[in-house]
């Protein structure tokens, strides 16, 4: 097996420092100092993200839920399907610019990309292993993996642990960085046409009326479109609050006797609706769950937690309604203070959604629902890509000119039609290892 560095692993690569000069919009991307970013460790962690022999299955990788022709969802399912077909309770965020984040799943119950990707290996209905002992045993096996880890650590056999994994899948997920949107263009661009008048009415909404950026938070040089925070909006436990007190004590009594949260919260929906509750044990945090953000959103539908709202529509409703999906839902208790009635009329609603379709980056702004990924199986190679310079005039929408971006490099993947661009000058790496 050769490892090759493809798309992702190109999209960020400054051997250990966060990059100099990320995408339009962002911030440059933090690195730990205990994980440093190198071509070898990012290879190995997108292998590792499409190899499906980890499961117990052999059916299911990350790359199952986190699909790159969908900008890393798995949309359109509403929760993620696992092994032998079992649903979970979540609908999977998408891992593009998770990198940002100050925490990882929907509760926030990993403090790291590092150690996220322990979880899923391990539960019952997503990978599906007892434990991650026949995980170690194929990577410890391959001679390829083994080459690969050598590399990398300087690690073989019995020293190569869960920390080596989860370090090298973090590196590549670093990689999977999108900003340049058509709001970005205009509003941190200056390019006054990137959005057209219903997108900038709807950016006043956003601003003002609607109040979004109160939580999908939008600051002078760069916008992450989250505050990081968790929030109880309605979504889910306005359908069950009446049992939130017993289901809350017995959660509470099953933690104090060993429950493992990771496996209760993806396993029973009732307790999926406890949101960070179920990790910080604090009543105030019923029900709320992390501000995903808000780039790339008009491809990763259906919506919420749960994937409860299939259209961008639907959630602006439900915001509009006051944390309600329906007229006849009722508000729960727990429900965050910011969340009220927003007296958006039907055009306003509309103009709205259009500035948040305007949140797509050119990688993903023609991504289809049917568009196919790739298998995955063992013999998954990262693809390969192209570089070429832009053609003058090429625009990344059919009404919008691509921002100018004087000698940079784009980068294609033919298969799923994504792209990033490179300033020339950033360091390109060819196969290295064999």
């Amino acid at each position: 097996m050769k490892f090759r560095l493809s798309i992702g692993a190109m999209a960020l690569l400054v051997a250990g420092v966060p990059l100099a000069n990320p995408p339009l919009g962002l911030p440059p991307v933090p690195v730990p100092a205990d994980n440093p970013q190198t071509p070898e460790k990012i290879a190995l962690g997108e292998r590792i993200f499409h190899d499906k022999r980890l499961s117990a299955t052999g059916e299911v990788g990350c790359v199952s839920c986190h699909d790159p022709a969908m900008a890393f969802t798995d949309s359109p399912k509403r929760v993620s399907v696992g092994v032998n077909g079992l649903t979970g309770t979540r609908n999977a965020p998408t891992v593009v610019n998770a990198a940002y984040m100050k925490s990882q799943f929907w509760d926030g119950r990993e403090p790291s990309l590092e150690t996220q990707s322990h979880q899923p290996f391990v539960n019952p209905v997503e990978g599906g292993l007892e434990n991650h002992a026949p995980l170690l045993a194929v990577v410890r096996s391959d001679p390829d993996y083994a080459a690969a880890f050598q590399r990398v650590y300087g690690k073989a056999g019995e020293q190569i642990t869960m920390t080596e994994i989860g370090q090298a899948i973090a590196s590549f997920e670093r990689t999977l960085i999108a900003g340049n949107s058509p709001f970005d263009r205009y509003h941190y661009g200056g390019d006054p046409r990137a959005l057209n008048d219903q997108e900038r009415r709807g950016f006043d909404l956003y601003l003002n009326k609607a109040r979004c950026v109160s939580c999908h938070v939008i600051e002078q040089d760069q916008a992450l479109f989250t505050d990081n925070a968790f929030h109880n909006v309605g979504v889910g436990i306005n359908q069950i609050q009446d049992e939130i007190p017993p289901l809350a004590s017995a959660f509470l009594e099953a933690k104090r006797r060993g429950a493992d949260v990771d496996k209760t919260v993806l396993t029973d929906p009732k307790a999926s609706e406890l949101g960070r509750f179920a990790v910080t044990d604090d009543i105030s945090t019923v029900g709320a769950f992390k501000t995903p953000t808000l780039r790339n959103v008009a491809r990763t539908a259906p919506y919420m937690h749960d994937g409860s709202l299939d259209t961008l529509r639907e959630v602006v409703i439900h915001y509009n309604l006051g944390g309600k999906s329906q007229e006849s839902d009722r508000v729960n208790p727990y429900l965050s203070g910011g969340i009220r009635p927003l007296d958006l009329s039907e055009p306003e609603i509309d103009d709205l959604v259009a500035f948040l379709e305007a949140l797509t980056s050119p990688e993903f702004a023609a991504t289809t629902a049917t568009t196919t990924s790739p298998t995955g199986d063992e013999d998954h190679e990262p693809s390969t890509v192209t570089a070429q310079l832009p053609e003058a005039g090429e625009r990344d929408r059919s009404d919008r000119p691509a921002a100018a971006e004087p000698g940079a490099v784009e980068l294609r993947q033919p298969e799923s039609g994504l792209h990033f661009r490179l300033p020339l000058g950033f360091p390109h790496p060819t196969h290295q290892g064999d």
